[in-house]
């Protein structure tokens, strides 16, 4: 499975962004995808999910403002990113879980500055 993530840039503090996460299968096909971030010299953290259901969990640093979603017609994940702040400055993944399996997109760098 290939995915790839992409949508990132260099956005002001409240502003907004949105991040597309595609795939080589049905993103309805796969039990979940998710989105993490990591930042300079931190680790990895995950920012949300939507599973096969459309169950959606959010962490709480981004509740409120951050939405994922998906796109039938792009067969994508978008994470729609809004009242965007300085910590929010990261390298942002896509991760596709396939019966128990880890499928890693690369990365978009978001900058979120003045």
């Amino acid at each position: 499975v290939q995915l790839q993530a992409s949508g990132g840039g260099l956005v002001q503090p409240g502003g907004s962004l949105r991040l597309s996460c595609t795939a080589s299968i049905s993103i309805f096909s796969v039990d979940a995808v998710e989105w993490y971030r990591q930042a300079p010299r931190k680790q990895r953290e995950l920012v949300g999910s939507i599973s096969r259901r459309a169950i959606r969990n959010y962490a709480d640093f981004v509740k409120g403002r951050f939405t994922i979603s998906r796109d039938i017609r792009d067969n994508a994940v978008n994470l729609q990113m809004n009242s965007l702040k300085p910590e929010d400055t990261a390298i942002y993944y896509c991760n596709a879980l396939i019966s128990g399996q880890q499928n890693w997109g690369q990365g978009t760098q978001v900058t979120v500055s003045s």
